[in-house]
């Protein structure tokens, strides 16, 4: 192989794995503005003219922050979008991927959790050399409700261990994260 096509493979390789990398950032960032209700953050998720399915409710990507902070809210206290098995095939400014997902919600009386396993089928659109979600796909596969009483036990109140917000004061926000950044909220009622 020749050093001209040895450097032209490397090339395509390379970008391909800066592709790979914010992809999966994007989906991280849809997760994690969720969790936080970071409206902005979700919306950087998305082209704006982008098309989000979830059941029966259908959004744009300008629009779906809002739908999506306004339903949490009104489900659950908490809950965290972990994003686990994940592919990704790209073909130029495209790309199709598949992201397994399972969120836990624990429910407005701080008794129950909701844990949903599902996909987000998405179809991802390079523009303006930014990956975003140009077509999403949100799938339910498996949901249960088990008992979250356990997070009022002197196990957790007692110990003091940090609470998430749906807010940017959340300890994830912190710059730089210290060993004393303030905790904004805790299991057990005190900050």
């Amino acid at each position: 192989m020749s050093t001209e096509s040895e450097a032209a493979e490397l090339n395509r390789r390379l970008r391909y794995l800066e592709d790979r990398a914010e992809i999966l950032d994007c989906i991280s960032r849809h997760a994690r503005g969720c969790d936080r209700h970071d409206a902005e953050l979700i919306g950087s998720a998305y082209h704006p003219d982008a098309v989000d399915r979830h059941g029966n409710a259908t959004n744009t990507g300008a629009d779906y922050a809002n739908w999506a902070n306004a339903t949490h809210a009104a489900t659950s206290q908490v809950h965290t979008h972990n994003i686990t098995t994940h592919t990704c095939e790209i073909d130029g400014d495209l790309a199709h991927c598949e992201s397994y997902s399972i969120v836990v919600l624990l429910g407005a009386d701080g008794r129950t959790v909701q844990i949903l396993s599902g996909r987000y089928i998405d179809r991802l659109e390079r523009r303006e050399g930014h990956w975003r979600i140009a077509l999403r796909h949100s799938t339910v596969e498996v949901s249960c409700t088990a008992d979250a009483r356990v997070l009022r036990s002197p196990f957790f109140t007692d110990q003091g261990y940090p609470k998430g917000t749906r807010d940017t004061d959340d300890l994830s926000y912190r710059r730089p994260l210290l060993p004393d950044s303030p905790v904004t909220a805790r299991w057990g009622g005190s900050a």
